[in-house]
């Protein structure tokens, strides 16, 4: 585990003591109150209870997957388990999710619901490399925060780990018999080979810039995230999209490779989308996609 020590040096060096929450349905409070500026994820319900337990928040993140949080009280309570047994719980009551986002976002963000990558944040003072590994091995998206509370106005959130997914996708059997328009699969399988070729490039990039991003395989597209999306990367037969959260007026836009989408409708998260077709596509986009991921 990583040692991370703060220092305030204004007037004098002084190392900060980092302490707990006395009370952890403080942190919880915090969380929840704040849950989408830290976490990118939109705040549903606390404390849920369902037949075997009760889920300490539930939120849906800015790919439009549901979110569990779980909060670790005591050194001993095995929070992993729980987060699995709730996660199976959620896939298994889809209904009962989508009218908890119906109720509190409406119907245009419940349609858009997608079970493609459903995660539970586990978040503690604490977790062991027993944890670390433990969650490596599930192959789930199970992600570990730690925190760290400095004086009274000062918190850190410290990810742990980066999801190694290897469980096959569930997607919404229901909405994939009546949809028309193509997974991200489909489009993958259907584009050319000079795309395919363009959109493992810039995929081997991505992974390239440090290892704390990793891929999610939704249903539409590809998503690099850290602590939150990265790039969004969609395909079809006439190009490979970037989706950046990058304001697109701090950059000179090209026509037919970069464009302003604030306004737009698509799947991605970002303003800004870069659309790959050549060689010189892809380096035209790499400054981009590095500085993508260092202001994340």
């Amino acid at each position: 585990m990583s040692v991370l020590e703060l220092f305030s040096f204004n007037p004098k060096v002084e190392k900060l003591q980092p302490s707990e929450f006395v009370i952890e349905k403080k942190l919880q409070k915090f969380i929840e109150e704040n849950m989408e500026k830290i976490f990118n994820v939109s705040f549903l319900k606390t404390e849920y209870v369902i037949t075997g337990g009760r889920m300490d928040s539930i939120g849906i993140d800015e790919n439009y997957c549901p979110v569990i949080f779980e909060y670790k009280r005591s050194s001993n309570e095995n929070v992993i388990n729980q987060g699995l047994f709730y996660l199976d719980w959620l896939m298994d009551h889809k209904g009962d999710f989508k009218l908890m986002v119906l109720e509190k976002l409406g119907g245009e963000i419940a349609e858009k619901i997608d079970w493609s990558a459903p995660c539970v944040i586990c978040v503690a003072s604490d977790f062991t490399k027993y944890d670390v590994n433990a969650v490596n091995q599930i192959g789930r998206n199970i992600k570990l925060v730690c925190y760290r509370k400095y004086g009274d106005d000062l918190i850190l959130f410290e990810h742990l780990n980066t999801p190694n997914i290897t469980t096959p996708v569930i997607n919404d059997l229901a909405t994939s018999k009546t949809s028309h328009t193509k997974t991200h699969e489909e489009q993958l399988k259907l584009a050319p080979e000079n795309l395919r070729a363009i959109y493992d490039e810039i995929c081997a990039y991505i992974e390239s810039l440090g290892d704390d991003i990793f891929p999610v395989k939704l249903k539409y597209q590809t998503v690099y995230k850290k602590a939150q999306n990265v790039a969004c990367i969609d395909i079809n037969n006439k190009r490979v999209a970037i989706y950046l959260k990058i304001n697109p007026d701090s950059i000179k836009l090209e026509q037919g490779f970069s464009e302003n989408v604030r306004n737009t409708g698509h799947w991605g998260t970002g303003d800004l989308k870069l659309n790959l077709k050549t060689d010189l596509d892809i380096l035209k986009a790499k400054p981009l996609l590095e500085r993508a991921y260092n202001e994340i």
